[in-house]
């Protein structure tokens, strides 16, 4: 874990220094068969706003992805509800330290664990910010798993669960 320092000057005087929490998770792509190569890593800051999520991914399909913390810290695969081996499964469910059982979003009052959808471009890169409000400490993210996932978020549990995006395509440990 990182500490950022922040020093206002103005005119040569020093106003105001404030440290804000800065977490890291390398993210790699994940398969059924195991964590494969990075491709990128997420930043994750305090802010009095909530945590602030800073992504500088590549290599991933355009187009919207669920992005969601989940509550272990393993990417490795684990067996499926159906007793397959599926990639990413050893994360666990959806961060829910508050047993909501429910997906709603970042700002809804579910999975404390759901995140803004992640935009990929044509190029593959996802290079942006998101804020996740209900977040108030980073520090309780630290040794968590950031999943991707294949598809997009409806921030709903209907039609599909946990926003019908589908199968974890890629996941970093957050440190």
């Amino acid at each position: 874990m990182r500490k950022l320092i922040a020093t206002i000057l103005t005119g040569g005087a020093l106003i105001a220094t404030a440290q804000a929490e800065e977490l890291k998770a390398v993210v790699h792509q994940i398969t059924d068969r195991g964590v494969g190569d990075a491709i990128g890593s997420v930043a994750i800051v305090q802010t009095d706003a909530g945590a602030r999520f800073v992504t500088d991914l590549r290599g991933l399909p355009s187009g919207e992805h669920g992005f969601h913390i989940h509550e272990k810290g393993d990417c490795g695969p684990a067996p499926n509800t159906e007793g397959r081996m599926a990639a990413g499964m050893a994360a666990g469910g959806h961060w829910d330290p508050e047993g909501r059982k429910a997906h709603m979003g970042p700002e809804g009052r579910g999975h404390m664990g759901d995140l803004p959808v992640l935009s990929v471009q044509a190029d593959g890169s996802a290079k942006g910010d998101a804020l996740a409000p209900r977040i108030k400490d980073v520090a309780a993210l630290k040794g968590k798993a950031l999943m991707i996932h294949a598809g997009g978020d409806n921030y709903s549990d209907q039609p599909k669960p946990l926003g019908g995006g589908g199968a974890r395509i890629a996941c970093g440990v957050i440190e």
